[in-house]
């Protein structure tokens, strides 16, 4: 739960959960993904805080700027599942997306890399890099509070 929880990327959550054991890495995945369905609501806060404010531009057609910002990969990710729930895989099927899906993280990370300027990271000076280490203490603190106190409590049992 708590790699699931505190580590921010899920190739790395997973793999933490993974080296303690299959269900490990399974509660991985659901503390992950669980964590990550909350993105959505946390930026449309921002969002409505912003504009709030008036601190947003003007968007004329709405629903098309939407259409645009949104990303369509979560799409394929529902009709997957809505697939597999209904069992239009089999299990050798199901298996092979699978693993599929986890040989897909290596070129998308790569791609992150591959992109990341270090000439523009270093000008950013030292702030953000405490603020993100702050920031990443802070939430494995909290995470790790919040695990260890359901699992005193018998929730996860």
């Amino acid at each position: 739960m708590w790699a699931g929880l505190a580590v921010d990327n899920t190739a790395e959550s997973v793999v933490t959960g993974a080296l303690y054991g299959d269900e490990a890495g399974r509660f991985a995945i659901l503390a992950k993904t669980a964590r990550s369905s909350f993105i959505g609501f946390v930026i449309l806060g921002y969002a409505i805080y912003w504009a709030s404010r008036g601190k947003a531009a003007v968007v004329e057609h709405k629903g098309l700027f939407l259409w645009q910002k949104f990303p369509k990969f979560i799409l394929g990710f529902i009709a997957i599942s809505v697939l597999a729930t209904a069992g239009f895989f089999t299990h050798s099927q199901l298996t092979s997306l699978s693993n599929l899906s986890r040989w897909a993280f290596l070129p998308a990370f790569a791609g992150v890399g591959l992109r990341t300027n270090l000439r523009d990271l270093l000008g950013q000076g030292w702030r953000p890099l405490v603020v993100g280490i702050l920031g990443e203490l802070f939430i494995a603190v909290v995470t790790l509070g919040l695990v260890y106190w359901s699992y005193s409590a018998g929730v996860t049992r």
